[in-house]
């Protein structure tokens, strides 16, 4: 399945992503609606990584333009206030976005958006707490039924008949491919949880480990060594970077990137999302390390 990938995020001022043939919108920072302008539309499910304001502020726009009876459905960390807030806010602020869903999700909920499509939320470290997840990580997942191997060889007509007979539930097995993964705001913490993921965007906040503020406010980002380390053992196809801290520029994050790929023998295709500008359809463009 190809995605047509439009983004924007920058550390501290605003990320989201949009994935064009999913209806779907991961993250909701300021811009998203004027940067995506009638497209917006198309946008049926939104889920939310946590409760920065760099990633949900948008909401309140993307709503008073697109709004209306079921739609759209937002999904956000059950354990955050923040959410049912902006709910009850926006509500007051412009009424004829009660049509809205609001959605409270934990870690593991796998949410069917499409027969096929099923997203699956994951706990991350970003945002420490006592009690309760209030961050999270997402993966698209694909769910295809497949023929039991021991009838593969069987003539159509009588596969068709012993599913009539016996029921797909006996004939056929679920197969699930990751398409996409979406860390939101994260350290890396589990080497092996995007094994296998065909796409995978990922936050770089920083440059190097040693970088001041890594856990500024208590909220803890990646680093990009870390993150490419990480995907040079995770049978990763192809890697979007982004949430770069405006500290760096282009240059500084262009050669970082393949300096990286290098020594950790990195051979997929690369991408990134410069601080400050919106990225459309990322995968038609060159990768960095090509």
């Amino acid at each position: 399945m190809q995605f047509t990938i439009t983004g924007y995020s920058t550390a501290m001022f605003s990320t989201w992503y949009f994935i064009e043939e999913l209806k779907l919108l991961f993250d909701a920072g300021d811009g998203v609606s004027a940067s995506l302008l009638q497209k917006s539309r198309k946008i049926e499910h939104v889920f939310i990584s946590h409760p920065d304001r760099d990633h949900l502020t948008g909401l309140l726009q993307f709503n008073q333009l697109n709004a209306r009876p079921g739609y759209p459905v937002i999904y956000y960390p059950r354990d955050s206030s923040s959410f049912p807030a902006l709910k009850d806010f926006s509500s007051r602020f412009d009424p004829h976005v009660s049509g809205a869903v609001w959605n409270p999700i934990t870690p593991e909920s796998n949410l069917r958006i499409r027969e096929d499509i099923i997203i699956k939320a994951i706990h991350n470290g970003h945002v420490p707490t006592k009690a309760g997840v209030k961050s999270l990580s997402y993966k698209v997942i694909q769910s295809k039924m497949k023929l039991k191997p021991e009838l593969t060889q069987r003539s159509g007509e009588e596969i068709r008949r012993i599913i009539e007979e016996q029921g797909k539930a006996n004939t056929h097995t679920e197969v699930q491919t990751t398409l996409l993964g979406y860390s939101g705001d994260t350290p890396v913490e589990d080497l092996t949880r995007w094994e296998h993921t065909k796409i995978l965007i990922h936050e770089a906040t920083f440059m190097h480990e040693d970088d001041n503020q890594i856990f500024a406010h208590g909220n803890k980002h990646s680093y990009l060594e870390e993150v490419l380390e990480m995907v040079s053992r995770s049978n990763v196809e192809q890697l979007i970077l982004g949430h770069f801290s405006a500290r760096y520029s282009p240059e500084q994050i262009d050669r970082r990137i393949r300096e990286l790929c290098n020594r950790y023998a990195v051979n997929i295709p690369v991408f990134r999302v410069l601080p400050g500008k919106v990225a459309s359809d990322i995968l038609k463009a060159k990768p960095v390390n090509a």
